[in-house]
């Protein structure tokens, strides 16, 4: 029996050579093509992956980032190898925290940063703060030239950002999500991606999550029943290096 296929439908600007490869997902295998891919890192910073960081500080435990990214670092390669682009989001505010809100905004009320900095006053300035260790993206994942990076104020990173306008403008139709965390900020983005047409894929051993074991199956379950697809590394770095890039990387 023949496996039925999703496939995002061709948008091809000029100069540009239609070539697309087959995706192992679930529920059902995704045809994608490279260059109108976008890998979307979220949140691979100190503050969320690396100890010491503000979500180490909060009392989350950490011990899966180091192998979400050293599994991002070899998707990012092959995104890079394959012609796909990739996009960096990066959380936090500035210095000030006027850009997280006051006591009349949820976030100021539900993030655990802020609420971090609350119960310890030693630590303001230190989360999530802009120009801080905290903010930066962790070693072994740097941005590098034809990388995009947009700052993002919430959980998701299509709020109040230029993602769409980046994405529609390069002719993008297929995001590919891995980073942290699964059932917060990945899973919110991938959801506005859906409401904005793009199809999404979360890769399941790309990501980790906060909390317990059963908020990562809720969300993968969520994301492959509702929003999505999900795959894997190795199945996503097999799949887009059958192809030879397809256009030069843009800044």
């Amino acid at each position: 029996m023949t496996s039925k296929i999703s496939s995002a439908v061709a948008n091809e600007s000029a100069g540009r050579v239609s070539s697309t490869v087959v995706l192992p997902a679930r529920p059902e295998p995704l045809r994608i093509n490279a260059a109108e891919t976008a890998v979307i890192v979220v949140d691979m910073q100190n503050a969320y992956a690396t100890e010491g960081g503000y979500v180490d500080i909060a009392g989350f435990d950490i011990s899966g980032a180091a192998g979400a990214i050293g599994q991002t670092k070899k998707v990012i390669e092959a995104a890079r190898a394959a012609g796909c682009t990739v996009i960096f989001f990066q959380n936090g505010w500035d210095k000030d925290y006027v850009e997280a809100g006051g006591p009349g905004s949820p976030n100021w009320h539900k993030s655990n940063a802020m609420k971090t900095m609350r119960a310890r006053p030693e630590l303001a300035g230190t989360l999530l703060a802009k120009g801080t260790w905290d903010y930066a993206i962790v070693d072994g994942l740097a941005p590098q030239p034809g990388d995009i990076l947009i700052p993002k104020t919430r959980y998701s990173g299509f709020f109040n950002t230029n993602v769409d306008s980046v994405l529609r403008s390069r002719g993008i139709r297929t995001l590919v999500f891995v980073g942290v965390a699964t059932n917060v900020c990945v899973e919110s983005s991938l959801r506005d991606a859906f409401h904005f047409e793009y199809f999404s894929v979360v890769l399941e051993d790309a990501v980790h999550h906060l909390g317990p074991d059963f908020v990562r199956q809720a969300s993968l379950y969520n994301i492959e029943k509702f929003f999505g697809w999900v795959s894997n590394v190795n199945d996503f770095c097999g799949a887009v290096l059958q192809t030879a890039p397809t256009h030069s990387r843009e800044d």
